[in-house]
């Protein structure tokens, strides 16, 4: 063993990736509420889980980013799929407009963080900010429009988090850039 610890980050923005898209497309219109159970199962096994993975893995790499990141979307999934299934039932819209307007904020402040990393990061984060504003403003009653925008705007989140998933496994394996990321702001 060489003593390097592996980088978990392609696993949790691949967790991530695969199951924003699966919602996103629910979301976009393009399937509709009865195709939620599959979106369900990946929450709790790939979002949820393999996210909280990386977060336990980002821990020992002293990586304070990654760890609040991958454990709270970890969460993220999770409880979104506890609320499809077990808790939805009756919650005004209202109100899941706030849950979604909350992740937002916390969003938010994690896109200002990565503006000292890479640009691919940095647009994961700005398309995940404005997805969750989106989606909430459809759910605040202002128009299925809003909704319908989130759903194509977490599409394009979940193609970012996929590059960035994709080339990081990638450069590793080739041991250069081969999938570009864009480099890290100065003072990184």
């Amino acid at each position: 063993m060489n003593g390097k610890l592996a980088n978990p980050a392609p696993l949790g923005l691949a967790g991530f990736a695969f199951t924003t898209w699966m919602l996103s497309m629910i979301n976009a219109g393009w399937f509709d509420g009865k195709d939620m159970g599959l979106v369900l199962a990946l929450a709790l096994a790939y979002g949820g889980t393999a996210q909280m993975v990386a977060g336990v893995l980002e821990f020992p790499r002293g990586n304070t980013f990654g760890t609040v990141a991958f454990f709270s979307y970890g969460a993220f999934w999770w409880s979104f799929a506890l609320f499809v299934y077990f808790f939805g039932t009756g919650v005004a819209g209202g109100f899941v407009g706030w849950y979604l307007f909350v992740w937002g904020i916390f969003t938010f402040y994690m896109w200002i963080a990565t503006l000292r990393s890479n640009t691919a990061l940095m647009l994961v984060f700005l398309a995940l900010w404005i997805t969750f504003v989106l989606l909430a403003l459809g759910e605040w009653g202002m128009g299925s429009f809003f909704h319908t925008l989130g759903g194509y705007v977490g599409l394009v989140t979940a193609v970012l988090a996929f590059y960035l998933s994709a080339a990081e496994v990638i450069n590793e394996a080739f041991g250069r850039s081969v999938l570009p990321i864009g480099a890290p702001q100065a003072g990184s």
